[in-house]
């Protein structure tokens, strides 16, 4: 028989895998493996607002915003933050699924329910808004799941149309588009493949930093690439990170929170097609 030679892009964790092994990140008892960062109720939605207010900061929980209920890890929303993951990865396939509470809190009573999955977090907690770590955003968000946040500087390429109104910059997905580099914003998902409010969801991201894969229920509705942060007046490589899972307003629940190591580049990850 002809040797087979097995090569991987390994996540850097304490615990090894083997080329995608799947490794639970969520044990539906308790927090282990992740430390909670609470920042605070804010008073408006203008996200750079300078606040008065003190962050909980990280370990302190005070409200449990993060909790495990019935074998499911409950966001409530009410403070503002990130349950963060104290290992880091890279080269990585993550899924989870979400579904939404019933609960809103102030300022977002009247806006659509809101948090969002970080990756490739780095850095100190609340460099974004006061609220969250530097890092790419999968959104999570009622009609928007898989639109792609930068947070804190961090940069992309991406094909996308420009959809700018005035000073407010976002762009939609469009693999058919030109390719446009260094954006640093909001970039529109293509397609919608929710389920009703109240089901559950489930959302992937595939990146190895030179490509960023959304996929929402087997979709893929975003592809990025070239991940860079801000270093020294220019920009470097950012591929391994934290995760985090927001707190922003609204209730939320998640599980089956898993990952596992890349068999491949994330670029030939084909579309809509299940690995």
């Amino acid at each position: 028989m002809k040797a087979i030679v097995w090569s991987c892009l390994c996540l850097t964790l304490s615990v090894p895998l083997f080329a995608s092994e799947w490794r639970t990140l969520f044990n539906g008892k308790d927090l282990e493996g992740w430390q909670p960062y609470v920042s605070y109720q804010p008073e408006t939605n203008a996200y750079n607002l300078v606040s008065t207010q003190q962050p909980h900061g990280l370990n302190r929980d005070p409200n449990r915003i993060f909790s495990v209920v019935d074998g499911l890890l409950r966001v409530s929303g009410a403070e503002w933050g990130g349950l963060t993951s104290i290992d880091e990865f890279e080269n990585f396939h993550l899924q989870l699924e979400m579904k939404w509470g019933t609960q809103k809190w102030h300022p977002r009573l009247d806006a659509p329910m809101d948090s969002g999955l970080l990756y490739f977090a780095v850095g100190p907690h609340g460099a974004q808004s006061g609220h969250w770590m530097r890092s790419h955003e999968f959104q999570i968000q009622q009609g928007d799941h898989g639109d792609y946040h930068s947070l804190d500087g961090v940069i992309i390429d991406v094909h996308a149309t420009d959809t700018s109104i005035g000073d407010w910059k976002f762009y939609k997905y469009d693999p058919k588009a030109p390719l446009r580099k260094d954006i640093a914003g909001r970039v529109l998902k293509l397609g919608l493949h929710e389920k009703p409010t109240g089901e559950w969801d489930l959302l992937e991201v595939i990146t190895d930093g030179k490509t960023l894969i959304h996929k929402v229920n087997g979709h893929e509705v975003f592809r990025g690439f070239n991940s860079r942060q801000p270093v020294d007046g220019g920009f470097a490589p950012l591929t391994r990170g934290k995760l985090q899972i927001q707190s922003e307003g609204a209730e939320t629940f998640f599980r089956m929170i898993r990952i596992r190591s890349l068999t491949k580049p994330a670029a030939e990850y084909a579309q809509n097609l299940s690995e």
